[in-house]
């Protein structure tokens, strides 16, 4: 068995099975059929969405992820956004439930985190913290496990970086009280997850749902389906 306390996952393509392009599709789908009756227009919309993103992924940790996402997206449609955030919030909270339809299910991950837990290691989930943290709740529960059951879930709320900057990582493990060393990062983006190797920890990528769009050679890392994770760390 493997020598770490916390075990860190990933979610989409991980704990959550999924196409990650379709997924983004359908998610905008949703925030549009939402927002375009209300007078958004949906180019501006998804433009506006895209752009806090990438302040998010810039943030310098001098601010919550949260913080730099409203401020950047409200710049968008003079300031309107920030006025309907109620309604975004709303969202979330409803509508964005009809993104399910968008991911895969695999029973064996809720057996495989309880096996996980039953030996003894400390659980967290380490997704890109650019959602707010009821969207993630929700989707940990469409692949079958409480969030409750986790320690940390990496949200907007909560994060000051984002991947694949190693300081998200170190982040983490600052916030769970442990040494990057004790920590293993299970992830399915090459870019994004071996991205913890800088921070000091040990990285599993899972090859399932796998995102290699920079083309990194992988053959150097751990690296397999569920079958092949389970036996990196028991055996």
């Amino acid at each position: 068995m493997i020598d770490k306390q916390v075990i860190l996952f990933d979610m989409d393509g991980t704990l959550l099975p999924m196409d990650i392009d379709e997924f983004t599709e359908g998610y905008f789908k949703l925030l549009c059929r939402r927002f375009i009756p209300l007078g958004y227009d949906r180019d501006e919309l998804i433009k506006a969405v895209w752009a806090a993103t990438g302040a998010m992924v810039a943030n310098d940790g001098t601010r919550t992820n949260e913080e730099v996402f409203w401020e950047a997206f409200g710049s968008f449609m003079d300031g309107r956004a920030v006025r309907d955030r109620k309604v975004f919030d709303e969202f979330y909270e409803n509508e964005f439930a009809g993104a399910r339809d968008f991911c895969g299910f695999d029973p064996a991950m809720a057996a495989f985190i309880k096996k996980v837990r039953a030996s003894g290691f400390r659980t967290a989930v380490a997704t890109n913290p650019i959602f707010p943290m009821t969207a993630l709740r929700q989707r940990l529960e469409w692949a079958g496990l409480d969030p409750d059951g986790f320690e940390l879930i990496t949200a907007y709320e909560n994060s000051r970086y984002c991947k694949p900057n190693p300081a998200y990582y170190t982040e983490i493990a600052e916030k769970l009280g442990v040494d990057p060393g004790q920590c293993l990062m299970v992830g399915n983006d090459a870019r994004e997850d071996l991205a913890a190797k800088k921070a000091g920890m040990d990285v599993f990528l899972m090859t399932t749902c796998l995102l290699n769009r920079d083309g990194i050679d992988i053959s150097a890392y751990d690296s397999g389906d569920l079958e092949a994770l389970e036996k990196y760390i028991f055996d």
